[in-house]
Formats: structure tokens, C-alpha cells, sequence
């Protein structure tokens, strides 16, 4: 591999860490499961998807970037879906909200309790 390839490569795949590290940090202190979701959702996306074209690229292979590139559009447009719908199947199962938080857009407190 020569520089001008490396260098793209190894800061896609420091960011594409970075991101994944910090999605994982995020599942394990964040409080509850909805914002759980949001840091597996949207870090978790960006990090594979910047790791998936750092294989792309370090690989040199049209093809195989090609592919790298289509799985990364594909993590794009599933993640956020399957996060929302897990997000509201958790609420629909009723699955309490952390006290931290001050607002409920679906209808309930931070209790659980049905607003008015």
C-alpha cells in the first residue's frame, strides 16, 4: 500500500474506532434503553460505516469498495429505522424513562403515569 493510500486509510479507520468506542462507552453508562438506542444508533452507524471504507479503500479493489460502499449506504438507511421501532415497541411496553428526564413526547412522565 503506498502513503498517499495509508494516510486515508488509517484516519478512517482512527475515526471509525473512535466512533465505535464511543458507542460502546455509551451503552454502558447511558441510562436507560432509549438513550442506549440513540448511541448504538447513530455512533454505532458512523463508526462501522467509517471502518467498513477503510476495508474498502485499504483492499484496493474497485469492487470491493463498491461493496464496502453499498453496505455503508445500507447501514445508513436501517439503523435509524430499527432504532425508532425499538424505541417504540420499549414504549409500548411500557419500559420506564430514567428520573432524568424532564419531557415525554409519546404521552408519559417521567413516573410512567399517562399525561392529560
Amino acid at each position: 500500500m503506498t502513503l498517499w493510500l495509508a494516510i486515508p486509510v488509517s484516519i478512517l479507520l482512527v475515526a471509525g474506532s473512535t466512533f465505535s468506542v464511543l458507542a460502546a462507552l455509551g451503552l454502558l453508562r447511558l441510562p436507560d434503553v432509549y438513550t442506549r438506542m440513540h448511541a448504538a444508533s447513530k455512533a454505532g452507524t458512523v463508526g462501522s460505516g467509517l471502518l467498513l471504507m477503510a476495508a474498502g479503500l485499504g483492499s484496493q479493489d474497485p469492487a470491493i469498495l463498491v461493496r464496502a460502499f453499498a453496505g455503508f449506504i445500507f447501514f445508513i438507511l436501517t439503523a435509524p429505522v430499527s432504532a425508532h421501532l425499538l424505541a417504540r415497541a420499549a414504549h409500548l411496553a411500557q419500559v420506564p424513562l430514567t428520573k432524568a428526564s424532564v419531557r415525554d413526547d409519546y404521552g408519559r412522565d417521567a413516573n410512567g403515569d399517562r399525561l392529560k
